[in-house]
C-alpha cells in the first residue's frame, strides 16, 4: 500500500515505486494538502491601512520595499553553517505553511523578501512568518 502517498493506488498494480515527485504532486492535487491550501486561501487577502499602520511596531527590523507592496529584512551570522542552518529552519516552518519566502545567502549573510503573490502584496501570512523568522533568528544575527 502507498503509506507515504496516502493514496491507496500507490504502488501501481506492477509492484514499481513510483517517483517520489510524482507521489508528491498526486497528493498535493487530491490529498490533505489541498485542503489546507483551501484553508488558508482565508489569508490571501491584503493587510489592511490599519494593519499595515502597525507593522514596524509588531516588526521593527523589517522594512518597506520600495516599489512592491512586500517587507524585507537582512540577517547577518557568525558564519555559513549558522546561516544555513537558520535558513533550515526557515524552510521547514514556510513549507508548514505553504508559505515560501524570496530569499538571497552569500556566506553568513541572508535577505529574505516577504509578500504573498496570491493576493499581489502583504497578507496576515507575511506577518505571521516575518515573525517565525524574527525568532529563528534570536540573538545569533544582526540586522
Amino acid at each position: 500500500m502507498g503509506a507515504a502517498c496516502g493514496s491507496a493506488e500507490y504502488p501501481p498494480v506492477s509492484g514499481a515505486r513510483p517517483s517520489l515527485a510524482s507521489c508528491r504532486r498526486r497528493c498535493v492535487r487530491i490529498g490533505p494538502i489541498q485542503t489546507e491550501r483551501f484553508e488558508r486561501n482565508a489569508m490571501t487577502t491584503r493587510l489592511s491601512s490599519e494593519a499595515r499602520a502597525g507593522l514596524a511596531e509588531v516588526l521593527p527590523e523589517w522594512h518597506q520595499v520600495v516599489g512592491r507592496d512586500a517587507i524585507q529584512r537582512s540577517f547577518t551570522f557568525h558564519d555559513f553553517n549558522e546561516a544555513f542552518g537558520f535558513m533550515a529552519q526557515v524552510a521547514l516552518k514556510a513549507e508548514k505553511m505553504n508559505h515560501h519566502p524570496e530569499w538571497f545567502n552569500v556566506y553568513n549573510r541572508v535577505d529574505i523578501t516577504l509578500s504573498t503573490h496570491d493576493a499581489d502584496g502583504l497578507t496576515q501570512r507575511d506577518v505571521d512568518l516575518a515573525l517565525a523568522i524574527d525568532q529563528f533568528a534570536g540573538d545569533r544575527s544582526s540586522s
